[in-house]
């Protein structure tokens, strides 16, 4: 096959994975509205500071994922939908609380004013509360859609509270934030990693799994690649911080550098971190490949993970 047409096809399965990035994109966005809470009532400012949190944009990723996961599991029904937004909400009031004066002190997130700035300090605490607590309630309206699986929503709500809790995401963000200012080593950074980061992608593809109707073996196999593509994404994250703009990344560039945060390019080199960022996301594609079936669009998504701009 000459090079000329091998560039046809990539440019063809570029702009049909671009296609399809927009078009889920917009099914995610319509579920998170959909999934909201009406702003009604004295308590009114939480909710619109929920929504505000909610709908500043971001790539979607792990709703994304999840879709992703249950339809190559062979899942066909809407009790995903709940689960989608529950995890968009989970993974946002992350995004508040760290921007909070106490943690990351950041004013700025996708080119918009953080929740905190908008609303107070006080409403930054209490709309990440509220998010939290709403995405559960949200994941529990599963339950009374028809078809759905009780046994099924059961374990994911498992899965989601514990990849969001204390042997997950809280609990990387915790030795994160215990170990800011501090000389750490490899294996404390891959541990911060992959809680903090990765358990929330773990838990997209788990979930979907689970949700489908698959394995305990299976649903196993999806939580590796989703650990390989979550140390992936944040080491990408460091690289960001170092070579991107505040402009291009939407959020102030060297923020790990002002908060003292040992990150995996200060400990390994600029050079070495884009290595492994390519080792890790080449192996969860590998795995992807051999789980299937084959899924070009979930395929690309991971790829393009690892040349992502911001």
């Amino acid at each position: 096959m000459s090079s000329k047409i091998c560039d046809q096809n990539f440019e063809k399965n570029e702009a049909a994975f671009q296609q399809g990035l927009i078009e889920r994109t917009g099914q995610i966005e319509a579920v998170l509205r959909a999934y909201l809470p009406e702003a009604a009532g004295p308590q009114r400012v939480i909710m619109e500071a929920m929504e505000y949190s909610l709908m500043a944009g971001g790539k979607r990723l792990r709703p994304m994922l999840m879709q992703e996961a249950y339809r190559l599991c062979g899942g066909q029904g809407k009790e995903i939908e709940p689960f989608m937004a529950a995890i968009e909400m989970i993974h946002t009031y992350s995004l508040v609380h760290d921007d909070l004066p106490a943690m990351d002190d950041d004013e700025y997130r996708r080119n918009r004013k953080t929740t905190h700035i908008v609303y107070g300090e006080d409403m930054g605490i209490l709309a990440g509360d509220a998010l939290l607590n709403f995405a559960f309630e949200t994941a529990c309206r599963a339950f009374g859609m028809e078809g759905a699986d009780a046994a099924r929503i059961g374990k994911a709500l498992g899965i989601l509270a514990g990849k969001a809790g204390i042997y997950g995401m809280v609990g990387g963000q915790v030795v994160d934030v215990q170990s800011t200012g501090k000389e750490i080593s490899g294996e404390t950074l891959d541990f911060i990693y992959r809680l903090k980061t990765g358990a929330l992608l773990e838990a997209s593809l788990m979930v979907g799994a689970v949700l489908a109707g698959s394995e305990e073996d299976r649903a196993r196999a999806l939580e590796s690649i989703a650990r390989k593509i979550g140390m992936a994404f944040q080491i990408r994250d460091d690289i960001l911080d170092v070579e991107s703009t505040r402009e291009e990344l939407g959020k102030p560039v060297h923020s790990d550098e002002k908060n003292q945060k040992t990150t995996y390019v200060t400990l390994n080199g600029l050079r070495h971190a884009k290595e492994e960022t390519e080792r890790l996301s080449r192996e969860a594609i590998r795995e992807l490949r051999a789980f299937g079936p084959q899924d070009p669009f979930l395929e690309m998504l991971l790829e393009s993970l690892i040349h992502r701009k911001k």
